[in-house]
């Protein structure tokens, strides 16, 4: 079983300018990351998931996974399933039985709201048809509801339940889930990474590391290992490129600049437009700041 720790990012899928899946600049991107981070998370938010139906979704893990493969460096990698009708995600869930994952991130039901005992029911059936092990994504914003600390604790005593990725926006259920549970928390919000880590966080799921994902490993690794001083000036310096990412709707102003290094295409799915030009002309000066070459390792 993986431990869930380090840099994890979590992909974007590369779409043609007549919107089918770009699978040749989907298999470069994880043949630049696979050597450098400690993990891959497929079909995520960041990854336009709800603008896919589900073969697509399985077709983006199916070409992650046999990426990875390829590469030898064997970087874990998990599967998001969310939505808003249970079965359907239950489904999904089952479909993934095969696949070597080292997890699937399942957010609350969306839109429905449920009580606590709705949302604790329902990870106890998706640990019942689900081969791998599961990762909570708590993110209220997107979901409408919040896990509450008291859920988090009966999460925690379920086999198969492992990881939260924590996007709950408060820092007071962030030192709960790291001091209370067992289970390894990953910072699901990029600017907020360094705070987690330092709480005792196992690490991120970070959508900025598409960009100096070096940097962001070392970061992790300065604290993990206690350089704290270190790892202050390594985080104040990715601020700046963290911000300007989330400034408009992620994913576009990764993919803009991503389409500016030529690692992939700037094109999105409805409901998503473009960044402006502005922002991907700004992101293109803070990159150069952080990483002359504007290249990875």
């Amino acid at each position: 079983m993986h431990t869930f720790s380090g840099i994890w990012i979590p992909l974007v899928t590369p779409f043609d300018t007549q919107g089918a899946i770009d699978f040749k600049a989907l298999r470069g991107l994880v043949r630049l990351y696979a050597p450098v981070v400690q993990g891959l998370v497929v079909c995520g938010s960041t990854g336009e998931a709800q603008a896919m139906n589900p073969s697509e979704r399985l077709a983006v893990l199916d070409a992650v996974l046999e990426a990875v493969a390829a590469s030898g460096y064997g970087t874990p990698v998990a599967m998001g399933v969310g939505g808003s009708h249970v079965p359907s995600m239950l489904e999904d869930i089952g479909a993934l039985r095969t696949r070597p994952l080292a997890g699937v991130l399942v957010p609350p039901p969306s839109y429905a709201r449920p009580a606590q005992a709705g949302i604790l029911q329902f990870y106890r059936d998706v640990v019942a048809c689900c081969a791998q092990p599961v990762v909570v994504y708590t993110i209220p914003y997107r979901t409408g509801v919040a896990i509450e600390s008291e859920t988090f604790a009966a999460l925690a005593d379920i086999p198969g339940i492992v990881a939260v990725k924590d996007c709950g926006g408060s820092s007071t259920l962030t030192t709960d889930l790291i001091q209370q549970t067992s289970l390894r928390i990953l910072a699901g919000e990029d600017a907020q990474l360094f705070g987690s880590l330092c709480l005792g966080g196992a690490g991120g799921i970070v959508a900025a590391a598409h960009f100096v994902p070096e940097r962001f490993v070392a970061l992790w690794r300065a604290i993990e290992a206690g350089r704290l001083a270190e790892a202050r000036e390594g985080f104040r310096a990715l601020l700046p490129l963290i911000r300007l990412l989330f400034s408009e709707p992620n994913p576009a102003p990764i993919k803009g600049l991503l389409a500016q290094q030529g690692l992939c295409g700037a094109n999105l799915r409805a409901p998503h437009v473009a960044a402006s030009s502005q922002l991907v002309s700004r992101l293109l000066e803070v990159l150069a700041e952080l990483d002359p070459r504007t290249a990875f390792i």
